[in-house]
């Protein structure tokens, strides 16, 4: 279809609200208002070292002077620079336009309430700005991840502010999620429950045009993400899932498999989204005190509605994503999901683990008492 035929991201936001005539238009005002901050940060990613975008935020002291080292974020993580300016980019374009109450942001340790001077509404927005940021300063593809929840009926109505418990929504509630890819191409794609889309950002109009329509994932798959170091740490059935591709042609699942690993989950959900694939970051024992590594509130959360709304699945290995009940505002908890058949597969591993521990040597139950 010719560029000039494709709808913008403002027209297609309108023809879905056309199917709910009551519908005020917050919502879609809102989700321009995302695209907006995208944008801004597509710009600053583009100009890399040249906009001085690269390498640690530096913290400052409370005089406002650089200290030397680097700024840690509320996950414990050195803080990049675009990290710090991403998330800011967030708040200014969201918090003034009178749609939400409230915000919340990996970078945040509190959720951010909407300044008195601004009007406030009824959504609640969660977002990573800048998924992937070690990826930065090697000019790897990096995104941003963001949900759109609604607020609670009290906080809309006494106008109270927020708290951290409005936000503590299982991921089926959730009203929209969506991610933006700064790659070769800018990318936007974008849920409201009703498919998975794709909008490419037109750098000549500034307009994100609708380029994937209906973006549907693959059952099956001959590709699997995962961190490969860290395969000492995992439990059994995701080493026997993991055993098994590497078997290739020759083991019991008849086939060869690809592996890959980006470090940016934006980026391998987006591959997945394309053709397939399964993205594994599993429960494991290589810090006991975390049950997982990625946050489920605005990464888990978001890119599971994304994949299950495209016909692919999201877990934790043992239940559905979507139906976690978050307990805290940046709880970490495993994360598999891709090509339905594949997840489904390790989802019956980790009901059935001790057939492969009673099979393999590697998970043999030793004693120094053995005969």
């Amino acid at each position: 279809m010719p560029l000039s035929q494709r709808s913008t991201l403002t027209q297609f936001l309108i023809e879905e609200r056309r199917r709910f005539p009551s519908a005020s238009g917050d919502f879609n005002a809102l989700v321009l208002d995302v695209a907006l901050a995208c944008k801004a940060i597509a710009r600053s990613v583009a100009f890399g070292a040249l906009g001085d975008m690269l390498g640690n935020y530096v913290a400052r002291t409370a005089a406002g002077e650089e200290s030397g080292a680097a700024s840690i974020n509320v996950q414990g993580e050195e803080q990049k620079k675009l990290d710090v300016v991403s998330n800011e980019m967030f708040i200014r374009a969201n918090e003034w336009g009178g749609h939400l109450a409230g915000m919340a942001s990996e970078e945040m340790e509190e959720p951010y309430p909407i300044p008195p001077q601004y009007p406030r509404g009824k959504y609640l927005l969660v977002f990573d700005p800048l998924d992937g940021s070690s990826n930065i300063d090697v000019n790897v593809s990096v995104g941003s991840i963001f949900s759109i929840l609604r607020a609670p009926q009290d906080t809309i109505d006494s106008g109270r502010e927020i708290t951290r418990e409005d936000f503590l929504q299982p991921g089926a509630q959730q009203m929209a999620a969506g991610y933006a890819l700064y790659g070769p191409t800018t990318m936007l794609v974008l849920t409201v429950g009703t498919g998975v889309h794709g909008f490419t950002l037109d750098p000549n109009l500034g307009e994100f045009k609708l380029t994937h329509h209906n973006i549907r994932v693959p059952a099956d798959t001959q590709e699997f993400a995962i961190n490969a170091s860290n395969s000492r740490f995992w439990e059994a059935p995701v080493k026997r899932y993991v055993d098994e591709c590497l078997a290739g042609r020759t083991g019991v699942r008849g086939k060869d498999f690809n592996m890959r690993w980006i470090a940016s989950m934006v980026a391998e959900a987006h591959r997945i989204l394309m053709r397939g694939g399964v993205f594994m970051y599993p429960r494991d024992t290589k810090d006991p005190g975390k049950p997982g590594r990625l946050r489920l509130l605005y990464e888990a959360n978001p890119i599971a509605m994304i994949m299950e709304q495209a016909g692919g699945r999201a877990s934790t290995g043992h239940a559905p994503v979507l139906a976690v009940r978050p307990k805290e505002l940046h709880q970490r908890i495993p994360f598999i999901f891709g090509s339905r058949n594949e997840v489904e597969r390790i989802e019956r591993y980790h009901q059935e683990p001790s057939a492969y521990l009673d099979n393999n040597p590697l998970f043999a139950e030793r004693s120094l008492f053995r005969d």
